[in-house]
């Protein structure tokens, strides 16, 4: 839907990850939907390879130096592939924006550029037994002894506990200050003593060694603390864009691939001696898939240049949310919908529309669940619409009684 908008370059981007989508070995992703394969560091290193990773970041640091639009049209080919392939290529993009924003020069070349390199591989370390949707509800603590911190407490779900060689953490410096400043990341390597304690079997969205983690006693230097003591919200906040926009632009290419399926099928399958495709009970639901897709499509293209132009984080904040609970309540819908339209094959393994549903669902879930979505897009919208004045034309005023106030009751 998006071609038009697209420039040449786009365009060369856009075949160059499908080539490197189309490279990935079949066998790789059997394996890891198979609980046989987990943290495939093999798929990092084609990509480094290729130069895909951290697109956004600057050239120095091992990037291209292109914008969100440009790494939204890698992540849609990249969500071609299976939801943990997708993740773990997204990692470099989401783990990078701390580094590259809040991280020092040395903290860059020790492992911003390594990671885009695939030298070293890394891990988001964010919710907690305990935690869930409650991010700064953290039990985690790091307390300084001269120069390093020592880190005790525990994360789950973390995507590549087994195989990252790093995680960014988020741990609790200061438990008296307010909540959105009580926290602190710190960059802590594994080998510093981080214990890998349980990999999950998962209903979908395997094969990326996801897991709990635990610190006891762990010594990270001063060093490795990333931008000040108490700016965790900050640096979360801003991890939050790329959280939401690859998880948002991820689901659409397992979306588009399930309806290109379904519509293939459709076109082929017979009942009634018609083409099922003849049937608007059929034509109908496609028709509606692809409106869906489109609109998500539009939506994270929009606010990937909107993040571009730099707009105001609080609108930023509001449309990444938007992107995030939108696209992934679509992708979901759209798989759904492809499997109805193939009917019970579609519920066997021997096409992957099996496993794009399991997939998909977890994108629900993750980066925030879709609840805490609409908690933020409506508390943003609220700041925004009440906090404007004489901007806009007072519509209130244009019906014919508008002036009758002692009717207008509030309270």
């Amino acid at each position: 839907m998006i071609e038009a908008m697209l420039t040449e370059e786009q365009k060369r981007l856009r075949e160059e990850v499908r080539g490197f989508v189309k490279s990935i070995p079949r066998q790789l992703l059997l394996d890891m939907d198979a609980d046989k394969a987990r943290y495939p560091r093999e798929y990092l290193e084609a990509a480094a390879e290729r130069r895909l990773l951290g697109l956004r970041f600057a050239p120095e640091h091992g990037g291209r130096g292109l914008s969100w639009q440009d790494e939204i049209i890698a992540l849609e080919e990249v969500g071609t592939l299976p939801l943990s392939l997708g993740c773990l290529y997204s990692l470099a993009s989401i783990c990078g924006e701390a580094l590259e924003v809040f991280g020092t020069e040395e903290q860059k070349r020790r492992y911003l550029r390594p990671t885009l390199d695939a030298k070293l591989t890394c891990a988001e370390a964010l919710t907690e037994p305990r935690g869930g949707s409650d991010f700064f509800g953290a039990t985690t603590v790091a307390r300084r002894e001269g120069d390093r911190y020592v880190l005790n407490g525990q994360k789950r779900f973390v995507v590549g506990a087994e195989g990252a060689d790093y995680f960014l953490v988020y741990a609790k410096t200061d438990a008296d200050a307010p909540s959105h400043e009580s926290l602190s990341m710190f960059i802590v390597d594994k080998a510093m003593g981080v214990e890998v304690k349980h990999l999950y079997g998962l209903m979908g969205t395997r094969g990326g060694g996801a897991g709990r983690i635990l610190f006891k006693d762990v010594e990270a230097p001063a060093a490795n603390l990333v931008g000040r003591e108490g700016q965790g919200g900050e640096i979360f906040y801003r991890m939050m864009i790329p959280e939401r926009m690859t998880s948002a632009a991820g689901v659409l290419g397992i979306a588009r691939s399930a309806l290109e399926i379904a519509a293939r099928y459709s076109n082929r399958r017979k009942a009634f001696d018609r083409r099922i495709r003849d049937f608007q009970a059929v034509s109908f639901k496609v028709a509606d898939c692809i409106t869906k897709l489109d609109a998500a499509s539009s939506l994270v293209h929009t606010t990937a240049v909107t993040i571009d132009r730099g707009a105001d984080p609080a609108v930023a904040r509001r449309m990444v949310s938007e992107c995030k609970r939108f696209c992934t309540d679509v992708g979901w819908e759209v798989v759904n919908d492809a499997m109805q339209i193939l009917g019970g094959i579609g519920y066997t393994n021997v096409y992957p529309i099996e496993r794009m549903l399991r997939d998909a669902r977890l994108a629900m879930i993750w980066t925030g669940t879709n609840e805490i979505m609409n908690l933020i897009i409506q508390h943003e919208y609220y700041r925004e619409v009440l906090g404007r004045q004489d901007e806009t034309r007072d519509v209130e005023a244009d019906a014919p009684e508008a002036d009758q106030v002692d009717e207008k009751v509030y309270e």
